[in-house]
């Protein structure tokens, strides 16, 4: 398959990409999404490139489907591309920049010839591909050199053709150019979106998947402003990625309007891919809690987002400890009596007649070797319609927790 990006220039300048080579930049930009396809993709400057997409037609529906989902990324990442299949590269090159016609309709001007030797084809009646395949090709390798010949045998399939392989970076670093200066951060993500998806190719081909990532909001003569997005698990999904940003850039307001952005993989990890099952497994569960952990992490913040677990602590305040999300705590402990979900910190006083006794008391006594001694009476205890764990040392009734 070839892709054939037309005034690949002005694309680039459009997309966001600075000058010097900003149609260089643009086409690696295409080659790096491409690599989710295959790692097989090789640069046709100025404005082509070309895949080895043979084994990745099964399983993406065949050519035309695989043709649809391609443009429709590039339109998201900001290219108009035409796209071809052929047999061999060259053919596909010169088909995607003929417009898709089939190869012996295609007109001369795809092989990219000097106007005098153009000129000189046209003088012989010679406009397209196949006309010019059916001359002598003595005569043809006599006027026009044998290196046309061998064009055209490598496009028939005749000669075998060498090409370089592009090679992704070993990180990612990419940025882009807003179309003005705007001073709403949420209005930087329409940008962040094409390199978020650059970021996925990268992934994809690295086998890989990132913890966190950074995004710079560049401000003319003052600092940066930096957006850093954490995730529970290795991840390269560019959709949500975007919403973990939108989440982060909604609540961001920015110093000074921002004229770029810059996009760079933090931590990588290596992430293989997953083999698909006819119906959802533990795998499939854990994906989607993670996620949600993702979002609320970037909605509340990282340190507001926590797992919770237990220590063999018979004080009540100091019988559980902060853990990473997916942390767990794995400890046993021993029987005790009835225990809230939800503890008061500090606990509150509570007058004599604002409650009713229903059970206790539990004797807890502890903490005599840190300083932090207690000696409390714990009772459950009614008011109105909630239920109450209370207790009650030398300074008299407190509330403690709440069950309900």
């Amino acid at each position: 398959m070839a892709l054939h990006l037309p005034q690949l220039e002005s694309q680039a300048r459009a997309r966001g990409h600075a000058s010097p080579e900003a149609a260089r930049a643009a086409l690696e930009a295409v080659a790096l999404w491409m690599e989710r396809y295959t790692p097989k993709v090789s640069l046709e400057p100025p404005e082509g490139l070309a895949a080895e997409l043979g084994a990745s037609l099964k399983r993406y529906g065949g050519a035309g489907r695989l043709a649809r989902e391609i443009r429709a990324g590039l339109a998201q990442l900001g290219f108009d591309a035409r796209i071809a299949f052929a047999p061999t590269a060259r053919a596909a090159l010169w088909r995607a920049a003929g417009g898709g016609l089939p190869l012996e309709a295609l007109p001369v001007a795809v092989l990219g010839l000097d106007p005098d030797r153009e000129e000189l084809l046209d003088a012989l009646g010679v406009h397209t591909l196949g006309a010019l395949m059916r001359l002598p090709r003595e005569g043809v390798a006599r006027r026009f050199g044998q290196t046309l010949v061998d064009e055209l045998d490598r496009a028939l399939g005749r000669l075998p053709e060498a090409r370089t392989l592009y090679v992704p970076p070993a990180r990612f670093a990419a940025r882009l150019e807003l179309p003005a200066p705007v001073a709403e951060a949420q209005a930087t993500l329409f940008a962040a979106r094409r390199l978020l998806a650059q970021l996925e190719g990268f992934l994809v081909a690295r086998c890989s998947g990132v913890r966190r990532f950074v995004l710079e909001l560049l401000h003319p003569k003052r600092a940066a402003t930096t957006v850093e997005v954490g995730l529970a698990a290795p991840a390269r999904d560019a959709e949500h990625f975007a919403r973990l940003l939108r989440e982060r850039l909604e609540r961001l307001s920015l110093p000074a309007p921002a004229e770029a952005v810059r996009l760079a993989a933090v931590e990588i990890e290596p992430l293989p891919g997953r083999t698909g099952a006819l119906f959802p497994g533990p795998e499939e569960a854990s994906e989607d809690w993670r996620r949600l952990l993702d979002r609320l992490q970037a909605r509340l913040g990282t340190d507001a987002v926590h797992g919770l677990g237990l220590r063999s602590e018979h004080r009540p305040e100091r019988a559980w400890l902060r853990l990473a999300p997916e942390g767990a705590a794995g400890i046993v402990l021993p029987a005790y009596g009835a225990r809230p979900l939800w503890l008061l910190d500090p606990p509150r006083p509570l007058a004599e007649g604002e409650f009713e006794l229903l059970a206790g008391p539990e004797r807890i006594e502890s903490g005599w070797w840190d300083g932090a001694e207690i000696r409390r009476d714990y009772f459950v205890a009614r008011a109105r319609d909630s239920l109450l764990w209370i207790y009650r040392d030398a300074q008299g009734w407190r509330l403690h927790g709440l069950f309900a």
